[in-house]
């Protein structure tokens, strides 16, 4: 990737933007998703161990997703326990930048590598309609036990967050979009995202912090640009 615009036009760009893409896992959300479920299925360290090489870009994104599932084997009723035993845990700031940003009338989406059954709890305390997710699907048997990930969504591949960016500048018409995220993942989508900003409120990763024109670590930064 290589980053030509300065910090000035990156601000500006953000300002005028009509659409915002979230990450949601170290983003919107204080923790990362699938290690928690990980966790709740006592399976814990070994998957914290193979997001953290995930984040640094040092194995496909579709490698670690499959590594990970394959030990944490969730099965449906595990995950729905989970879901209701586990409320997200919203970043500081968030909830009044997405609102903000719903008042401006920005488009606002959440793009993740995620699973879309754990981040639906966290669009609907940001009122964030559930068509506005872009995440992956987990698969079940008939009889509740885990069948897998569907490999079709752009977001469980590598380079599958800036196909997302594309398909809904298409969708929405939009003309400009800003992705804000934490990982390598993230920062590879801009372009087609017409700017990243990198975010460290959560975790600060070195190589996005390296990376990127402007690297926020409070939601607050980034609201009061708005203006």
């Amino acid at each position: 990737m290589t980053i030509t615009k300065n910090l000035d036009d990156i601000k500006t760009i953000w300002k005028n933007a009509d659409g915002v893409t979230f990450d949601v896992d170290s983003t919107v959300i204080q923790e990362e998703g699938i290690d928690e479920l990980a966790k709740y299925c006592n399976k814990g360290d070994q998957v914290t161990e193979l997001t953290k090489k995930a984040m640094q870009g040092n194995m496909t994104f579709q490698q670690s997703l499959n590594v990970r599932l394959n030990i944490i084997q969730p099965s449906y009723a595990q995950v729905k326990e989970f879901i209701k035993k586990h409320p997200p845990k919203l970043t500081p700031g968030i909830m009044e930048l997405v609102n903000d940003l719903h008042a401006r009338d920005k488009k606002v989406f959440l793009v993740s590598g995620g699973f879309r059954c754990l981040i639906s709890p966290v669009a609907e305390r940001l009122n964030i309609p559930k068509e506005k997710i872009c995440a992956n699907s987990l698969k079940f048997y008939f009889n509740g036990g885990f069948a897998g990930f569907d490999e079709n969504e752009p977001t469980s591949r590598s380079g599958g967050k800036g196909e997302v960016i594309n398909l809904l500048k298409k969708k929405y018409g939009l003309k400009t979009i800003v992705h804000i995220g934490d990982g390598a993942t993230d920062m590879e989508a801009s372009p087609p995202a017409d700017a990243f900003i990198g975010f460290g409120g959560n975790i600060v990763r070195e190589n996005v912090k390296n990376g990127s024109t402007w690297f926020v670590k409070d939601f607050k930064e980034l609201q009061a640009a708005l203006d």
